[in-house]
């Protein structure tokens, strides 16, 4: 077994992954409800009732919990799949921890409580507030930010997904 090569393989699938959970499988409510808090309460309007509902950090947890669930499942799919197809065999526990890793780092960014969230306050500390809080231009700075913990952290999975890894 070539160990850069099932490195790259998993990152790339586990990368297509995040993609596809972030965009594609994440709903509207979780997507909207999932940074809220009681000192900053979230309203939601139904696309199809247009009922509105106000959500506090109860159901700000309850959505991001419900997001890094289908988010990681996403990524155990498509990058079991993959590996399969590759003819790469992940060990289980390998495979469990970087999952773990993935869904608890995407559970931290992803609760962006106002004034509370992780990478604003990671943004703070390391000069990057302006950019953090951007949204013109073109850009949203948040959301970048956001992108890039994400990957970094998946970097860090696929570099634990290949531990004891062998090819078939």
């Amino acid at each position: 077994m070539h160990r850069p090569a099932v490195f790259a393989a998993l990152l790339g699938l586990t990368r297509a992954a995040s993609a596809i959970g972030d965009f594609w499988v994440q709903n509207d409510f979780c997507a909207r409800v999932k940074g809220a808090s009681d000192d900053a309460p979230v309203t939601y309007e139904d696309p199809a009732t247009k009922v509105k509902t106000t959500h506090g950090t109860a159901d700000g947890r309850k959505a991001c919990l419900h997001h890094c669930l289908t988010y990681t499942a996403t990524q155990a799919v498509v990058a079991g799949l993959g590996a399969r197809a590759l003819g790469i065999r992940v060990h289980p526990g390998a495979a469990t921890a970087a999952l773990a890793l993935s869904f608890g780092t995407h559970y931290i960014a992803d609760r962006r409580v106002p004034g509370h969230g992780v990478l604003e306050k990671l943004a703070d500390k390391t000069g990057k507030t302006n950019f953090y809080k951007l949204a013109d231009f073109g850009m949203n700075g948040a959301f970048h930010l956001d992108n890039s913990w994400h990957h970094g952290w998946e970097t860090v999975a696929a570099l634990i997904a290949t531990t004891k890894a062998t090819t078939r």
